[in-house]
C-alpha cells in the first residue's frame, strides 16, 4: 500500500516543520536581518571617514603650522642685497638693512653730482630686494664744456723772470719780420715749411695741444728746420678771456706740456697766444709763470676767412712796418690760399729788405 510521507524536523522554537518552510523561514529571517546589518556597516564607515578625517586634519594643521614658520623666518627683512643661504647652515638671525645703493650714491643722497663712469643713481626697490635703476633726466641742450685736462695743473712755478708784458715786435727790431702760424700742425703744415725753406725764412709755430700730439713728426721737423713753437692752448675755446681762471690755467699748462712731449727732450716754448688774443692781466701773468712770453701781432692776414691769395698779400703788404709780426695759419682748415700767398709774400719781403726773425723773448 503506498502512501505519501512528509519529511519533518523539529526544533527548538515549535513542531516540526517542513524543508520548505524551513526555507521561507530563513529567508523571512535574511530579509529581517539586512537592513540590521547595512546599518551597522554604514555607521563603522562613518566613524572610520571621521577619525581618518580628524588624523588628516591635525597632520594639515601641524604641517602648516610649520609651513607658516618657515615662511616667516624666510620674509623677515634683511639687508637690501641678500646672499644666497648656504643650504647647510640654520637661518641667520636677521641683521640690520644695509644701505641700498640710492643712499650711497652721491646724487641720491643729494650731496654732490655723479662722479664720471659711475652708474646712473638709483631709487630704493621692495625691501627684501635689489634697488631699481632710476629714470635718468635728460641731457641739459647746452653746448657741453670741452672736457677738462688729463690731470689738474700743478700751481704755476714761481720766478720764472720772464716778463707778462705782450709781445708784439720782432727780437732784433729794425727791417725785419716775424711770421707767425696757428692752429697746427696740419695738412698744410708741410708745405709751408717747404716754401719757407725755399726762401731761408724763420717762422714760429703756435699750435694745438692735441695737434702736435697726434703730429709730433710734424713737430720734430720744425724744430729740425730752427723753427720755433709757441703754446695756442689745448682747445682753442673762444672767447678765452671768459673762461674761468683754473681753466685758463689748464689749457696754457696742458698745451704747453702736450707741444713738449711731442717735440721731444729739451723742447723749447717760449711764447703762448691766447686763442682770437684773449689776453688779460691774469693770463698773461699765468703764461709768464710757465716761462712763456704772451705773443700777439700787429698784422692780421685774416687768410682764415680764405679771402684769396691776393687779398692775403695785399693785407701783409699794407699793413706791416719794420719789426712788425704777422699772423697766418696752417691749421684749422683749409689753408691752400695761405701758401699760395705765402709763396709770393717771401720774395716779396726779401726784395723790401726785410730779414726773417723771432719775436721777442
Amino acid at each position: 500500500m503506498s502512501s505519501e510521507h512528509t519529511v519533518t524536523r523539529s526544533g527548538p522554537h515549535g513542531p516540526n516543520r517542513t524543508r520548505s518552510d524551513q526555507a521561507r523561514s530563513d529567508r523571512a529571517h535574511a530579509d529581517r536581518t539586512r537592513p540590521n546589518q547595512a546599518r551597522s556597516d554604514l555607521a563603522l564607515r562613518r566613524a572610520l571617514r571621521a577619525a581618518c578625517a580628524a588624523l588628516l586634519v591635525a597632520a594639515v594643521v601641524t604641517g602648516c603650522g610649520t609651513a607658516q614658520g618657515a615662511l616667516r623666518a624666510e620674509v623677515t627683512p634683511g639687508p637690501s642685497w641678500p646672499t644666497a643661504p648656504s643650504p647647510t647652515a640654520a637661518p641667520a638671525t636677521p641683521t640690520a638693512p644695509a644701505p641700498s645703493r640710492a643712499s650711497a650714491s652721491p646724487t641720491a643722497s643729494g650731496s654732490g653730482p655723479a662722479a664720471p663712469g659711475s652708474a646712473p643713481p638709483t631709487s630704493p626697490g621692495p625691501s627684501n630686494g635689489p634697488s631699481v635703476p632710476a629714470v635718468p633726466k635728460p641731457a641739459p641742450t647746452a653746448t657741453p664744456a670741452p672736457p677738462p685736462a688729463t690731470a689738474a695743473p700743478v700751481q704755476p712755478p714761481a720766478g720764472t723772470g720772464v716778463s707778462a708784458a705782450l709781445v708784439a715786435t720782432t727780437a732784433h727790431g729794425g727791417r725785419t719780420v716775424a711770421l707767425t702760424f696757428d692752429d697746427g700742425p696740419g695738412p698744410a703744415t708741410g708745405q709751408v715749411l717747404d716754401v719757407l725753406a725755399q726762401y731761408g725764412a724763420k717762422a714760429t709755430f703756435c699750435q694745438i695741444g692735441p695737434q702736435a700730439a697726434a703730429n709730433p713728426a710734424v713737430v720734430k721737423r720744425i724744430l729740425a728746420a730752427g723753427h720755433r713753437l709757441c703754446d695756442h692752448s689745448v682747445h682753442h675755446p673762444q672767447p678765452f678771456a671768459a673762461l674761468s681762471h683754473d681753466r685758463q690755467v689748464q689749457e696754457i699748462a696742458t698745451a704747453k706740456d702736450m707741444i713738449v712731449r711731442a717735440g721731444g727732450a729739451g723742447t723749447e716754448v717760449p711764447w703762448f697766444r691766447a686763442p682770437g688774443g684773449g689776453f688779460t692781466a691774469a693770463n698773461q701773468q699765468v703764461a709768464a709763470s710757465y716761462g712763456m712770453r704772451p705773443l700777439t701781432w700787429t698784422v692780421d692776414t685774416r687768410d682764415w676767412t680764405r679771402p684769396g691769395a691776393p687779398a692775403i698779400v695785399a693785407s701783409v703788404q699794407r699793413a706791416l712796418r719794420p719789426g712788425g709780426v704777422v699772423l697766418m695759419h696752417d691749421g684749422g682748415g683749409d689753408r691752400t690760399q695761405t701758401v699760395a700767398a705765402l709763396r709770393q709774400l717771401l720774395p716779396w719781403l726779401t726784395a723790401q729788405g726785410y730779414a726773417f726773425d723771432f719775436p721777442a723773448v
